[in-house]
């Protein structure tokens, strides 16, 4: 790890558990939740989160067959319509300095969610895009993390 930025700042430590706390007691379903941290971490090469969040997707329930194929959830049949759109709003908002923040794929989010939901979406997308700057910035070790949910 190049730095402990948890111990240099816990001021910053602090923001983003508090933020991350707006996340988990969002009433969208974690397994959506996790669906959508796990493809931006794709997306940004963040290796820990990816290790975190499919373990935690894992102790959620989530099928292993989902979890290999999210990248290209596009070609694949087994992606719920609120789950598409949460994972094109999650691409276009991870990808925003190359691509912009579509107005159809807005469009399609704002079929299918709430005002609230996409609020919360928009927050989880927001929080995971910040916690893999942090682990791919400073070289977070991969591979010890234990999911703390509980499995269903």
């Amino acid at each position: 790890m190049r730095l402990d930025w948890r111990k240099i700042s816990p001021d910053g430590m602090k923001a983003m558990l508090d933020l991350q706390h707006v996340v988990d007691k969002s009433n969208l379903d974690h397994k959506l939740l996790e669906l959508v941290k796990i493809r931006a971490s794709q997306i940004n090469g963040c290796a820990y989160c990816l290790d975190m969040h499919t373990k935690d997707a894992i102790a959620l329930g989530e099928s292993p067959q989902r979890l290999h194929v999210v990248a290209a959830w596009r070609e694949a049949p087994f992606y719920l319509p609120r789950e598409r759109a949460a994972l094109a709003w999650c691409e276009s908002l991870t990808q925003i300095s190359e691509k912009g923040a579509s107005d159809s794929v807005y469009s399609e989010v704002e079929s299918l969610f709430s005002p609230q939901e996409i609020a919360e979406l928009t927050i989880a997308i927001v929080a995971i895009n910040g916690w893999n700057r942090f682990a791919v910035g400073f070289h977070n070790p991969v591979g010890d993390y234990v999911s703390k949910i509980k499995n269903v």
